[in-house]
């Protein structure tokens, strides 16, 4: 499988503290590949660097072939590369449909003309995904109105607007309702399989990302601990102990 993503060697410190320790990472072209670890392993901050919010200190990030380390989270946006966040980031006071148009706006015009009218071809493509994201009967409604399912839907949508290539999808299961969540990954999965669009999540439901992804990454203390089938990372012994803890430690302090 070609790598539309690809990065190698990615080193992040924060001080004397080094978040993300020598990663090499990549998604193939239509690949949906699940990033997981415990509470503090560097995911985000991972994501953080290859979509250059985050410069990095060393390694080498290449996206459909161009090299974009040292490129800005704006300009690789426009390259097709689009992500979101832990936390949801929509526009709580516009409504459902103008947080889309303003997302497609965003990467494709600029700021001088981000409060234009939107055009006829943006609206379409705005209510053709919000019916898709189940939430065409939304989109009049104010964006803060919306569970927190629905803003993750929307955010996905926004997105999506762009028509990118790859998405870093951070937490889509963060604060949704249960009800919720299969929903999300029936849309994933129908955008990755006719629209081809790749998928990198950081995901602290593993169920999601088994059902989801045919390859895992595993990282812990910023370094990549496991790869490989979701079956394999689950059952092996490092992952375990990462999430768990040694069970041995457990029964040496037992009374």
């Amino acid at each position: 499988m070609t790598a539309l993503l690809e990065a190698r060697g990615v080193v992040k410190r924060f001080g004397g503290l080094t978040a993300v320790d020598g990663v090499d990472i990549s998604v193939g072209t239509g690949e949906m590949v699940g990033l997981i670890g415990p509470n503090g392993s560097g995911k985000t901050t991972l994501f953080d660097c290859l979509s250059r919010v985050q410069t990095i200190d060393a390694g080498s990030i290449r996206f459909d072939g161009v090299d974009i380390a040292g490129r800005r989270a704006h300009d690789v946006a426009r390259l097709g590369m689009s992500r979101t966040f832990q936390l949801i980031r929509v526009y709580r006071d516009l409504s459902v449909a103008e947080n889309m148009h303003l997302s497609i706006q965003w990467g494709s015009i600029g700021v001088p003309q981000l409060f234009a009218r939107t055009d006829a071809a943006t609206r379409r493509r705005a209510d053709e995904l919000l019916d898709f994201l189940l939430l065409g009967p939304l989109r009049h409604e104010r964006a803060g109105n919306l569970s927190g399912g629905q803003r993750r839907l929307l955010e996905i949508g926004m997105s999506l607007m762009s028509e990118p290539r790859l998405v870093l999808l951070d937490e889509a299961t963060s604060g949704v309702n249960p009800s919720l969540v299969a929903d999300i990954a029936d849309r994933l999965r129908e955008v990755n399989t006719q629209r081809q669009v790749a998928f990198l999540l950081v995901e602290h439901n593993v169920q999601f990302v088994a059902d989801l992804c045919e390859r895992v990454v595993v990282l812990d203390q910023g370094a990549v601990l496991a790869e490989g089938t979701p079956g394999e990372v689950t059952q092996d012994p490092t992952v375990i102990e990462a999430y768990f803890g040694d069970p041995g430690d457990a029964g040496e302090d037992a009374p």
